[in-house]
């Protein structure tokens, strides 16, 4: 049962009211990306003459956010649910709303539409749903909402939503995070380190569709962003100024990431001598061991920086799988415009370098070193005049 104080700190506006939910018992978002801290499925509910719910949220939370619905309505039935993306973290629950209220209508893109049996075959959606274009409108009484696609944000049935009157964009999966709020809507401590994560993660790879979501943005008047993840974002130059970053895929950070995939500690020495040669050059640096640190987080990390250093011993002809792993996930979020330098570890054969090369040259704008080091299962003292010439060359 709410408490008062707890209606009023889920307020978002006087007329809008957060019922979205956390999920703190998932161990994996989207099966792949560890989420230590939770998760949220972000829902609003938009009160006027007509009543419009803002998304609904994954099944796992369907019984918990059903019964937040009812208690916000109190008797009250909406008339129209807004799907701006279909994914099921987001779509997991339309069917329950349909059941609930048989007068409410989906109201979505034409390609969310065309979605809706996909995931829910049993549902009839006769009658039931409005499918909206770029710049159509919907009267609420004193709210309008206007209807914006963003085809690729990160699928390509995505729209947002602008509430003309109190400007505050639904802005589906962008300006997303990890981590769940446990009623802080507005707590952006999770900024911008696991909202970088969740963007280069889950949108990296649609640098040019968020550009022109951006471009739309840009255009409105808008006090406050809502996302379909995370916090409420009401201090905005900040998170936009990164997502404009992000998404031309400029660096952070003047800085240099260390990532090195050691099977028995010779390629780790290596790749820790390089990064003490890098600091005594005056170079901020970031190691990450890709046999035990989150894949996630240190592909967000190979965006932040500047310049990145793999380390990799030799495996199978090829490269240690951690090491291929890396190189696969950024390569998929289309990781480019950077220097990247290579050590590779072979006791006999050495094989890492050649795959590494080959793999960072199926990326765009890589600015290979040309100084690649060849470690023999362990450093040795005739190896560093190659370590100080590679670590020149990440500095020119």
């Amino acid at each position: 049962m709410y408490t008062e104080q707890y209606r009023i700190m889920m307020k978002v506006t006087n007329h809008i009211r957060y019922v979205g939910v956390d999920d703190t018992d998932l161990d994996l978002f989207e099966s792949q990306y560890p989420v230590p801290e939770g998760v949220t499925y972000n829902s609003y509910l938009i009160e006027d003459e007509k009543i419009a719910i803002m998304d609904s949220v994954d099944r796992r939370k369907t019984s918990e956010w059903m019964a937040q619905l009812e208690q916000a309505l109190d008797g009250r039935s909406p008339h129209y649910l807004v799907v701006q993306h279909m994914e099921p973290d987001h779509g997991g629950s339309i069917s329950a709303v349909m059941e609930r209220w048989p007068q409410l209508q989906i109201v979505a893109s034409t390609k969310a539409v065309q979605m809706l049996p996909q995931f829910f075959a049993q549902m009839d959606f006769s009658g039931r749903t409005v499918a909206v274009k770029e710049g159509d409108t919907l009267s609420l009484g004193n709210h309008t909402l206007q209807f914006m696609m963003a085809p690729m944000v990160h699928w390509p049935e995505v729209m947002v939503t602008y509430e003309q009157t109190e400007r505050v964009l639904f802005s589906a999966d962008a300006f997303g995070t990890f981590g769940a709020l446990h009623g802080n809507l507005t707590d952006q401590r999770a900024w911008p380190d696991e909202a970088r994560r969740y963007y280069v993660n889950i949108c990296g790879k649609y640098g040019q569709p968020v550009q022109q979501l951006l471009r739309k943005v840009g255009a409105l008047e808008v006090a406050t962003i809502c996302p379909l993840h995370g916090p409420i974002l009401e201090d905005l130059a900040y998170p936009i100024g990164l997502y404009d970053q992000w998404s031309r895929y400029e660096a952070e950070c003047d800085g240099i990431l260390v990532a090195y995939a050691s099977i028995h500690g010779g390629t780790a020495t290596a790749a820790l001598c390089m990064a003490d040669l890098l600091r005594k050059r005056g170079a901020e640096v970031v190691t990450m061991d890709l046999c035990r640190c989150d894949i996630s987080a240190a592909v967000s990390e190979a965006f932040r920086m500047k310049r990145m250093v793999l380390a990799a011993s030799s495996y199978d002809a090829s490269v240690f799988p951690p090491m291929h792993d890396f190189l696969h996930h950024l390569q998929l979020k289309a990781y480019k415009g950077h220097r990247v330098g290579i050590i590779e570890n072979g006791s006999w054969a050495p094989t890492a370098g050649r795959v590494m090369s080959e793999m960072l040259g199926a990326m765009k704008e890589i600015d290979l070193a040309p100084s690649m080091v060849t470690i023999r299962s362990t450093m040795k003292p005739t190896d560093m005049e190659a370590m100080e010439a590679l670590a020149t060359a990440m500095l020119d």
